[in-house]
Order: structure tokens, then C-alpha cells, then sequence
């Protein structure tokens, strides 16, 4: 198949089997992104010389990282937009060019980024909790100073990634992620136990699977066959650069509104923590933190899902968008709503009923009843609307892929945080602990309302549009279906 016919797929084939093709990889990309941390806790957790001191200190360090990722995402999936959108329009040169730039400003804010790590380490710990006890302070940054030194090869890899599904590779973009992850889940428990080598360890072996993703990126983007790479596409240029990052502000949003999220959540666990009867006292201090970022984790996987979804649809509903198949960009629109309540609806499932048996993954049985307590209600409670949250998530990015930047920035504002973090900060001045884990669902439901007011006015225009669409792509409409 020639690159004009693989291109012309995207505006013939059916709307199911397109998101099929394109959000599985992309899903499996982000969840094994997510698993690099996920793993990393989960044999930190099992280690008996580290424990929940250790799960605490994971849990300090993955908002930093998950820092890192957002500036990566930003690029990445405004890149991946705005190329989409030069393919539909048959403009190659310039999607070549945007490549080209996204690779300049990862590399450029990667080593910013790195510099910033190394220089604040101290205070940037004590700020998302390592201060809660001197232990978890240590670990965490033993374990901090390692992932620091692999931030520029984890955001060149997670940058990449959506610019290369653009190029209609997204199996290669899949494969590149999980070889990462299967090193990372291999040398995990080899560095860890049998080497003593504790959080270092885990980092370590973290660092070593971004690594290999990144040079595995730079591979592709060497021997691309739909966009050629030249010398000119890495000239500096603001105003490319102006047109195609406003596209990956929600991806940025949606990242970072779990930094500030946990910043949020961490400081309220300390705080409350203290006058807890229970976690006041020294020896268990560190279990709501722990637990926390393990509930997130959890969270994590189900979001990943949910954004796989709607990003593996940016591709695809950017290129129609350029080719004016409006008809079926509602398609995608739809088919994008009910994939992410069934998403929510099955993660609602597991963290309800089924919360007991996630945390033995996580070393529970050798922790106090308290762990086991606090950890059972920590799920049921912050996780009950998942729905929501997902199809929340799921518009947020969908909106990018119509070159809604500003209304999708705006919503992701509302949920992220005026809702995520000023709910997390007021509910615990009233209800304590138990405060902090109602912020979640409180923050989903409330910015569910304005999603559903962008959801019809979306539909409405849609509609409008397609009353526009040429005989042409009529009759291609109607062929389609």
C-alpha cells in the first residue's frame, strides 16, 4: 500500500476498526509508561528492608516524574495533532518541520528540567511529603537522584511516542514502550533482592528501559518512509512551535494535574495525619501516603486506558478535520463517549469489590491491620466515580484533535485545578482525613457538569458542519455506512 492510500485509510475505513488500530497501541504505550513507577512499587513493596517506608518514598517522587512526562506529552501529542492535521492537507514538508522542532524543544527542556531536578532535590522532596518521617526522606532521595539522571531519555522516549503514531506507525511506537518495560520488570527483582540494592536498584533499572526506548525512537525517526527528516526541519522556529503546542496543553493539563493533585493530597496527609489517633503515631505515619500512592497507581492504569483512547483518536480525527469529514469526526465523537464509560464503569468494578487483593500485590499482608483498613476505604471512597472521570479525561483530549486548545485548556483548568486541587485543600478542613479521599469524586462529579454543556454544543456544531461537507464526501458518507 502507497503512503497516499495508507493516509486515504483514515478518511475510508470504519470509525470502530480505526480506533481499534490506533488506541490499542497507543493504550498499551501509556500503561506501560505508567509501569514503570507501578512496577518499581510494587517489588520496592515486597522487599522486607523497605516496605511501606519505601512505598512512601515512591509515592514522594512519582508526581516529579510524572513532571517530566507532561512537558514530554505536551510536545508529543501537539506535535502528533498538528502533524496529523499537515497529512490530512498533504502538506509533508511542514509536518517534517514540526518533527523536527518537537525534537529540539524535548531535548532543550529534558536538560532544563534535569538541571532544576539536581539543583532543588531537597526542598522539591520536602514539598510532596518526604518530610513525614526521616526514613521515607532518605529513600526517597536515594531513589530520586537515579530517576533524575534518566529524565532526558524517559521524555525523548514518551515525546516521541505520539509523533510517531502520527507517521501511521503505532505498533512500532507500541513495541518501542514495552521492550522499555519488559527490561525495567526484569531487572527490577534481580537488583533489588539478590543485589541488596534498594531504591537505587529500582531506579536504576527504570533509567536502563527509558534508555533503550529512546534509542529505539531515534532508530525510527532515522528510517521514517511517510515524513523525510532534513537538516532545515531542525532550524528554530516560534511561530511553528505557536501552532502546534496550545494542541497538547490538556495532554499538559492532564499530566500535571496529578502533580498538583498529590502535592495537594500529600500535604493534607501530613497535616491531618497528625491529629489522627492512629496515623499521628510514628510507626504509622507513613501508611496514608503509602496507600495513597498506591490508590493512584490503581487510578493511573484506568486514566491510561482512558486517554489511550481519546489520544489513538487525535491522529484520526485530525486528519478528517483537514480532509472536512465531519461526519465521521461525530462517528469518533460518539463511539469516543461509550468506550469511556465502559472503561470507568470496569474500573469502578475492581476498586469497589476488589480492593483487598490489589493491595496484597503491594506487600499488605506484612503490614498492620491499619494499612489493610485505611487502604480498603481509600479505594472505595476516592475511586467511586470513575465514570466520570474518565469521560472527563476523554473530551478533554478529543477537544485537541478539533483544534479546540483553548476550550479544552479551560475545561481541564475547571477539573484539574480550581476543582482537583481547591477541593482537596477545603474538604479536609471539615472532614479530616476522610476529606482528602471525598476530593476526588466530589472534583470529577461537579466538572462532569460542564463536560456534558461542551459535549452537546459539540455535537451542535458538528452537525452544522457536516450540512457543509461536498457532494464528494457525502457520497462517501453515505458509502460508509
Amino acid at each position: 500500500m502507497s503512503e497516499n492510500k495508507k493516509q486515504m485509510y483514515l478518511e475510508t475505513e470504519s470509525v470502530g476498526k480505526l480506533i481499534r488500530k490506533y488506541s490499542i497501541p497507543c493504550i498499551l504505550s501509556l500503561l506501560v509508561g505508567a509501569l514503570y513507577n507501578i512496577v518499581d512499587q510494587l517489588f520496592i513493596s515486597n522487599a522486607s528492608y523497605l516496605g511501606s517506608y519505601g512505598n512512601a518514598a515512591n509515592s514522594v517522587v512519582f508526581p516529579l516524574t510524572v513532571v517530566a512526562l507532561a512537558v514530554a506529552v505536551m510536545i508529543g501529542d501537539g506535535a502528533c495533532a498538528y502533524v496529523s492535521i499537515c497529512l490530512g492537507k498533504k502538506k509533508a514538508g511542514q509536518a517534517g518541520t514540526t518533527i523536527g522542532n518537537a525534537i529540539l524543544l524535548t531535548v532543550t527542556a529534558s536538560l532544563l528540567l534535569t538541571f532544576f531536578y539536581f539543583v532543588c532535590m531537597t526542598p522539591l522532596l520536602n514539598f510532596f511529603g518526604a518530610s513525614v518521617n526521616e526514613k521515607t526522606f532518605e529513600l526517597a532521595k536515594e531513589y530520586f537522584t537515579y530517576i533524575a539522571m534518566g529524565v532526558p531519555a524517559y521524555m525523548f522516549g514518551q515525546a516521541m511516542n505520539p509523533i510517531i503514531r502520527s507517521t501511521g506507525a503505532p505498533k512500532f511506537a507500541m513495541i518501542a514502550n514495552i521492550i522499555g518495560a519488559v527490561l525495567n520488570i526484569i531487572l527490577d527483582p534481580i537488583m533489588i533482592y539478590p543485589m541488596h540494592m534498594g531504591m537505587m536498584g529500582a531506579a536504576v533499572a527504570t533509567v536502563i528501559g527509558q534508555v533503550v526506548t529512546a534509542v529505539l525512537s531515534i532508530l525510527y525517526l532515522m528510517r521514517m518512509k511517510t515524513i523525510v527528516l532534513h537538516k532545515k526541519d531542525f532550524l528554530w522556529s516560534y511561530s511553528l512551535q505557536k501552532e502546534f503546542l496550545p494542541l497538547g496543553m490538556t495532554s499538559l493539563l492532564s499530566q500535571i494535574s496529578v502533580v498538583a493533585s498529590m502535592a495537594a493530597v500529600n500535604t493534607m496527609i501530613v497535616r491531618t495525619g497528625a491529629v489522627d489517633p492512629i496515623f499521628s503515631q510514628a510507626q504509622y505515619a507513613q501508611i496514608p501516603m503509602a496507600v495513597l500512592g498506591i490508590v493512584m497507581k490503581f487510578f493511573q492504569i484506568i486514566i491510561s486506558i482512558s486517554v489511550g483512547l481519546a489520544a489513538g483518536c487525535i491522529p484520526l480525527v485530525a486528519y478528517n478535520t483537514g480532509a472536512g469529514r465531519y461526519d465521521r469526526i461525530k462517528q469518533f465523537f460518539v463511539h469516543l463517549i461509550i468506550a469511556e464509560a465502559c472503561v470507568g464503569l470496569a474500573g469502578l468494578v475492581i476498586a469497589e469489590f476488589f480492593p483487598r487483593a490489589i493491595m496484597v500485590l503491594f506487600g499488605s499482608a506484612n503490614e498492620s491491620v491499619y494499612y489493610q483498613e485505611f487502604a480498603v476505604k481509600a479505594f472505595r471512597i476516592y475511586l467511586c466515580m470513575l465514570v466520570p472521570a474518565c469521560i472527563n479525561k476523554g473530551m478533554f483530549i478529543f477537544l485537541q484533535s478539533l483544534g479546540k486548545a483553548w476550550t479544552s485548556t479551560m475545561l481541564s483548568l475547571m477539573r484539574e485545578i480550581v476543582f482537583g486541587v481547591g477541593i482537596t485543600l477545603l474538604l479536609p478542613i471539615w472532614f479530616g482525613l476522610n476529606g482528602v479521599l471525598y476530593s476526588m469524586p466530589v472534583s470529577d462529579l461537579l466538572a462532569l457538569v460542564f463536560t456534558i454543556v461542551v459535549i452537546i454544543k459539540t455535537v451542535q456544531e458538528l452537525n452544522a458542519q457536516m450540512k457543509t461537507m461536498s457532494p464528494v464526501s457525502l457520497v462517501l458518507s453515505q458509502e460508509g455506512e
